[in-house]
């Protein structure tokens, strides 16, 4: 079926539960995600970004199982580890390397690759898109999109089965998110995108609505989106003035 990946390739949670300093962030979360693209929605604080670390395998739930593509994303094997790749909403909380070129290859080499091999796998991902010539490039001297091509080329390299994007599109200006909107569309893979915007979604085969912590609708665009708009509409119009 257009739109899905095989069974095999779902993200699958049963009975997922977590908690974070004491407060329950999700309850009893039962999912299986076998389309393609996929949106997380839901106000600050409702577990939409713990949900995409959970599938991430970046928190462990309490209780419940997470599979991605048939593994334990939380498991220590490179294959695990590599089988979904998270973007940061801030790609501070991502860059570990000076430049572009180091930065790219890191987690390759973090894995046991050659720097020379590294090195070589990177510059053909960047050449493919259009910055062979970044590599000696300083990370700091890019722009916010800039860095966070380089942040989502870092994860590609590792050549993940599904992405988890947070927030990917926050802060960017008009051009500069409709290119990375329009990079995203064309990768393969599986993506999750976590958002509070629902104007990027409407294309999406399916959108998850979280409320504190619990799947409150779930189908596509135009049967949830709808209805999150007016929630988030009603609930700004009750607010006072600053």
């Amino acid at each position: 079926m257009e739109g899905q990946v095989t069974a095999k390739g779902a993200i699958e949670l049963q009975g997922v539960s977590v908690q974070l300093g004491g407060r329950v962030v999700l309850q009893e979360i039962d999912l299986s995600i076998p389309q393609v693209r996929v949106a997380l929605v839901g106000r600050n604080g409702s577990g939409k970004s713990t949900l995409g670390r959970v599938m991430k395998g970046l928190i462990r739930p309490e209780n419940g199982q997470v599979s991605v593509h048939g593994l334990d994303p939380a498991a220590r094997s490179f294959e695990a580890l590599s089988v979904a790749g998270y973007l940061f909403q801030n790609s501070d909380h991502q860059i570990l390397c000076p430049s572009v070129l180091e930065e790219i290859s890191f987690g390759l080499r973090e894995n046991g690759w050659s720097r020379a091999a590294a090195e070589k796998e990177s510059l053909d991902l960047m050449r493919r898109h259009g910055i062979g010539d970044w590599g000696e490039r300083a990370v700091a001297s890019l722009s916010e999109g800039q860095r966070r091509l380089v942040c989502l080329l870092a994860i590609l390299v590792m050549t993940p089965r599904a992405l988890i994007l947070d927030e990917p599109f926050t802060g960017l200006d008009i051009p500069t998110r409709r290119r990375l909107e329009s990079f995203i569309g064309r990768l393969p893979q599986q993506v999750v995108t976590i958002s509070h915007e629902p104007d990027a979604l409407w294309q999406y085969d399916r959108v998850i609505w979280l409320e504190e912590g619990r799947l409150y609708a779930d189908g596509t665009p135009d049967q949830v989106l709808p209805g999150f708009l007016e929630a988030m509409n009603s609930e700004a119009e009750g607010m006072d003035a600053w």
